[in-house]
C-alpha cells in the first residue's frame, strides 16, 4: 500500500526543484523503505549540497529509511552557522577549502587560483577521475553538471548556478562564505603552483624589453616557472578582488 511523507527544502536547495515544490511543503508518495538520500536525489537535489536532514524535528543521516507520515526538512551546507549539536552529514566545515572543477569551468579555475585557492582543473577530466581525485584529496567538486554531484562516493560538491565566470566566482565565495580564506596572488593561474618572489637577474632573459625597463619586482611559479609582475593586469585583478571583499560581513 502506498505511503506518504512531507518534504520541505530550504534556501538554495530550492534551485533544484520544480516551481510547484519550491519554498513549500509537498507530499511524496512511495512504496517499500527507500533511504532519505535516494529519495532526495530522485527529487533532483544532489546529496553533496546537503548538510542537515530533520525527520520529525530530529536530525538523521542519509541512510534513514522513510516511514509513513514523516515530516522531512532538508537544509543546505552551513558554512557560517553553528549546528554542532545536530547530526551533521559531514565531519566539519571546510575552512581551508581545496577544489576540483569539471571541464566546463576553466575560467572559474583561473579566478579561484588568482585568489589563492588550491584549484585543480584539466579540460579533459572524466567524471570518474574527478570523483577519485576529490575523494582521495578531500576536495570540493565544483560543477555545472548536477548528475556528477549525485555520484555516491562524493562527499562535498557544489552546483554552479551561473553560466558566467565573473558571477560564478562571486557565487562560490559568497555561498561557501570564503572571504576569510582569500589570499590573492599566491598561486599560478596557469598550473595552480605556488608563486614566490624572484630576483630580476634570474629571469631577465625571459622578459620583454619594456618589462625589463619599467619593472623591478618579479614573482615566479615554483612549478611551471611562469613569471609575474605588477603590471596593469595585476591592478585589474586586484580591483576585482577588492570589490568582492566589500561584500564580506567581516
Amino acid at each position: 500500500m502506498p505511503k506518504s511523507v512531507k518534504f520541505r527544502f530550504y534556501e538554495e536547495l530550492n534551485d533544484f526543484l520544480p516551481k510547484d515544490k519550491k519554498k513549500t511543503s509537498f507530499s511524496f508518495i512511495f512504496k517499500g523503505q527507500p533511504s532519505v538520500k535516494d529519495t532526495i536525489e530522485s527529487l533532483g537535489v544532489p546529496h553533496t549540497e546537503i548538510d542537515l536532514i530533520l525527520v520529525n524535528s530530529k536530525s538523521e543521516t542519509f541512510s534513514y529509511q522513510l516511514k509513513d507520515g514523516d515530516m522531512i526538512s532538508v537544509y543546505p551546507v552551513f558554512e557560517s552557522l553553528d549546528i554542532s549539536n545536530a547530526t551533521r552529514l559531514r565531519e566539519k566545515v571546510l575552512r581551508e577549502p581545496r577544489f576540483i572543477l569539471d571541464v566546463h569551468l576553466g575560467k572559474l579555475a583561473k579566478y579561484l587560483r588568482m585568489m589563492g585557492f588550491d584549484t585543480l582543473y584539466e579540460n579533459n577530466y572524466h567524471d570518474s577521475e574527478i570523483v577519485k581525485i576529490a575523494t582521495n584529496e578531500k576536495r570540493i567538486v565544483l560543477t555545472r553538471d548536477v548528475d556528477l554531484l549525485k555520484i555516491r562516493d562524493l562527499d562535498r560538491g557544489y552546483w554552479i548556478r551561473s553560466p558566467y565566470p565573473l558571477e560564478q566566482v562571486n557565487e562560490v565565495i559568497i555561498r561557501l562564505d570564503l572571504f576569510s580564506c582569500i589570499k590573492p596572488f599566491n598561486r599560478c593561474i596557469t598550473c595552480n603552483g605556488i608563486i614566490t618572489k624572484s630576483r630580476k637577474e634570474s629571469i631577465i632573459d625571459r622578459l620583454k624589453p619594456k618589462t625589463k625597463l619599467y619593472y623591478e619586482d618579479f614573482f615566479q611559479c615554483t612549478s611551471c616557472k611562469k613569471v609575474y609582475w605588477k603590471g596593469s593586469h595585476y591592478f585589474k585583478m586586484k580591483g576585482f578582488i577588492d570589490n568582492l571583499l566589500k561584500k564580506s560581513h567581516f
